[in-house]
């Protein structure tokens, strides 16, 4: 079985998926979902929405796929609880948190992984089994031999993405709209910074990319795309075809969901004889597009995967412009494909921009026709001037949006065919029973015995008449088998009643499968999942610097480090060797500080064998720690009594129930969310089992890619073969406010996009160190060794004397610190 599951946005949506033959539907309630702009529906529209698509045989899954707050658990159990009671198949998770509050109030709840939760290599999908996830998204950048490795061996289903937008970024790891305008990803509100235009610029703020054939949105990916692959997708051993777009209209879910049933259909049914019709792909691309592409499914792509000239809808190409009359305002246009009244087209115009006319009318050689086929010039009406050899795009086809509206626009008009069979005679109850296909069936009976009919016995045709009256229902009648003996009368009331009480049966037939255990009237205790008190503590904080080359690492233990971090991806282009883990290990020693070693942040599969042999040498090295930024390598780690191990900030820990999960597990120590507040870090620290970290000072990054918009546009990828400029020079993502972000690939070709302001805390370290927290940390990979050594110096002084320190009186802080700095989310937050 081969489940196509399609977004709901709102209720035409979901209206609109379940019409075009979705297995499944996801979909949003007001609050804990990652799509906070989509309509979303109430808890009460849920409920019915529940009940509709389970009386079709249709699962529905709710996103509950946020980071939570402590404050926020509370209502996210009453939640929980209300999805439960209403028959809810399934929850989607980002949060660990988030997953152990539900498996203690709702434990009979279905988990599922969001892609939010960066979940890359098998053994992530084995962390999350052990958890209770019983399906895991996987992330949009995997390979289909990766995802084929993956679904050979997961213990649990698994589901992959198959259509729609793209983020750049892999998904839970993205900072960008959060640290630009507060506005979280990670909580449901990300604000697209990724389809805003950005210049390419060098060291000098020189235009990097100038005469090259390149548009200025270089973050901003196509539309996934995979119909022509999903007999690979099938064979790979998915389980679960996902469409993204909650926030898409309810035409695109029409067009698109119906073009890929028809397409799993055909694939099934005839491997050999499979084919994609070219108008398929026609319409998914007119409903909604930013041209197409297969993402990582064969590889990377560079350049190629990319909408670099626009961020939104394209349209369809459908010719060009081969004239214009200045005094009429018409613009004539060889067409390639037609064109009708009512369409939307955009002029791609060479000079100023793009255009875009509705068209009111249509002339042919002369005469006004309503549809102008393709080859024709067409002669239409335009407001602003257009040139000879603009392209002409549309971008609404009114007949395709009236023919998909057409499949939804009563509600839902996709129906349970249902065989009934309809018996009377005199002296007797006429009784309705209705069957479906699944064997379940419902009966109906009069009060009223039939009587001798004396002028207008019942009939097959008036049987069938109100019998097939079930427009408010789910069913349609598709055959009536009339058992009426002799002549009989009964009242077409009664006739009516009895078709009710059957629907009402069979409805609760076709509903029984989804029944579950009722939850306890007492709520279970939450008291686990709250901070305990808050409480300022004398013990100072150890300061910990993270780097990625022997120089950097000799800065920081030179100037006062506690705690020397180091390795995992290397912002110098190359990756540590043995012998640099061996020198810092060692220099660490030497000066009686403590040294954790890093793992990569992201390790797909392939990587495997080389992240073994690094555990390997850092079994022999001993370090105190060994740090995990995927649930991955955090699996694999916990496994090993050899090494101590530290969760790192990317695993997005938010709250205490996600923090005493990890806890649990025996972790040493781990780094809180960089979003977090500075009230919500000292409610954290109050947790006793495990130390907690903090970033305070550095330049975050912002995104992790597996596309890299250097090796993309300068170094070639496209073509194959990367001539890698990230070695050659250092760039900077220039935004339209003219703010610059630093880019930076390591030795796996990935791009980090770093923070345009550097995080600083110094003025809040007393506060800081306070609060609880067992270290405060120091992110250097993309600082010089010597701005690394000053800055490391200040935080030891800053730590040592505390309030006493000069620094603190007066402007002494702004004499350190440079413009381009920021507070982070200390005290602002996030939405």
């Amino acid at each position: 079985m081969v489940e196509l599951l399609a977004p709901a946005g709102n209720a035409e949506a979901f209206a609109a998926a379940l019409s075009s033959g979705a297995d499944a539907v996801y979909l949003g309630g007001r609050q804990f979902g990652a799509r906070a702009y989509a309509a979303n529906f109430s808890d009460e529209e849920l409920a019915a929405t529940v009940r509709t698509a389970h009386l079709m045989g249709v699962a529905v899954y709710v996103t509950v796929n946020t980071l939570v707050d402590n404050s926020e658990i509370p209502a996210l159990a009453d939640y929980l609880r209300h999805l439960y009671e209403i028959g809810v198949d399934a929850a989607i998770v980002q949060d660990i948190g988030v997953v152990a509050v539900a498996r203690r109030v709702v434990p009979g709840l279905p988990l599922h992984a969001s892609t939010q939760m960066t979940v890359h290599n098998l053994a992530g999908v084995e962390a999350l089994a052990g958890l209770g996830i019983s399906r895991v998204v996987l992330a949009r950048e995997l390979s289909l031999d990766a995802i084929r490795h993956i679904c050979a061996h997961a213990p649990v289903e698994i589901e992959t993405f198959i259509h729609g937008a793209l983020c750049i970024s892999y998904s839970g790891q993205c900072l960008m709209s959060s640290m630009i305008g507060g506005r979280s990803g990670n909580r449901g509100r990300c604000a697209q910074p990724c389809r805003l235009p950005y210049n390419l610029v060098d060291a000098g703020g020189r235009d990097a990319l100038a005469g090259r054939d390149a548009g200025e949105y270089l973050l901003s990916p196509k539309d996934f795309n995979t119909i022509e692959h999903i007999p690979d997708l099938i064979d790979a051993g998915v389980v679960s075809f996902k469409i993204e777009g909650r926030m898409k209209r309810a035409e695109y879910v029409a067009v698109v969901v119906d073009s890929y049933r028809r397409a799993i259909d055909a694939c099934l049914a005839d491997r050999s004889g499979f084919a994609v019709p070219d108008q398929d792909q026609k319409n998914m691309a007119q409903t909604f597009n930013r041209g197409f592409t297969s993402a990582y499914l064969f590889g990377k792509q560079g350049r190629e995967i990319m909408s670099d000239r626009r961020p939104n809808n394209r349209g369809v190409r459908i010719g060009r412009v081969i004239g214009y009359d200045p005094r009429n305002k018409t613009a004539q246009i060889k067409l390639d494909e037609p064109l009708a009244v009512g369409d939307i087209v955009e002029f791609w115009v060479k000079v100023g921009g793009r255009s875009s006319a509705t068209v009111t009318s249509i002339n042919v050689d002369g005469r006004p026709v309503a549809v102008a086929p393709p080859l024709a010039v067409a002669s239409i009406p335009v407001d602003g001037a257009v040139r000879p050899g603009d392209r002409v795009f549309k971008t609404f086809d009114a007949a395709l949006m009236e023919k998909a509206r057409a499949a939804f626009g009563g509600g839902i008009l996709r129906r349970v065919p249902v065989d009934a069979v309809a018996e009377a005679g005199e002296g007797r109850p006429l009784t309705v029973t209705l069957t479906d296909d699944d064997g379940n069936s419902g009966s109906g009976r009069t009060s009223f015995l039939a009587e001798k009919a004396v002028k207008r016995p019942l009939t097959e045709e008036t049987l069938a008449a109100q019998i097939g009256r079930l427009g408010t229902t789910v069913f349609a009648l598709r055959r009536l088998d009339s058992r009426i003996e002799g002549e009989v009368m009964v009242p077409l009331s009664e006739l009516n009643e009895a078709r009710r009480q059957a629907v009402e049966e069979l409805e609760a037939a076709r509903l029984a499968r989804y029944s579950r255990p009722s939850l306890s009237a007492k709520a279970p205790d939450l008291a686990i999942f709250l901070p305990g008190p808050r409480r300022d503590h004398a013990r100072k904080p150890a300061l910990t610097v993270n780097t990625d080359t022997v120089d950097k690492a000799a800065a920081a233990a030179a100037s006062g480090a506690d705690i020397i971090m180091f390795g995992g991806e290397s912002f110098a282009g190359r990756a540590p060797t043995p012998d640099d883990y061996r020198r810092v290990v060692a220099m660490a020693r030497e000066r009686g500080l403590a040294v954790i070693l890093s793992t990569p942040r992201i390790v797909q599969d392939w990587q495997w064998p080389a992240l073994e042999a690094d555990l390997d040498l850092f079994r022999s090295l001993a370090p105190d720690a060994v740090a995990a930024a995927n649930l991955g390598t955090l699996h694999r780690l916990s496994r090993d009594n050899g090494l101590a191990v530290h969760a790192d900030w990317p695993l997005n820990i938010y709250n205490s129930a996600a923090l005493r999960v990890f806890a649990a597990k025996g972790l040493a120590s781990l780094t809180l969310s960089p979003e977090l507040t500075f009230g919500q870090v000292e409610e954290l620290a109050a947790e006793p089992n495990i130390a907690i970290e903090c970033i305070v000072h550095g330049r975050l990054t912002l995104m992790i890619s597996e596309y890299c918009v250097m090796g993309s546009y300068l170094g070639g990828l496209h073509a194959g073969v990367c001539t890698k400029p990230c070695l050659k020079g250092r760039y900077l993502l220039k935004d339209r406010l003219g703010e610059t972000f630093p880019v930076a690939g390591d030795q796996f070709c990935r791009m980090h996009i770093l923070n345009a302001k550097e995080l600083s805390m110094l003025p809040h370290v007393p506060r800081l160190a306070r609060s609880g927290v067992a270290r405060l940390r120091i992110e250097g990979k993309a600082s010089a060794a010597d701005d690394l050594a000053r800055t490391t110096r200040l935080y030891r002084e800053l730590l040592d004397r505390g309030e006493d320190h000069p620094l603190l009186a007066g402007d002494g802080i702004k004499a350190v610190e440079h413009q381009d700095i920021t507070r982070g989310h200390y005290f602002r937050g996030v939405l």
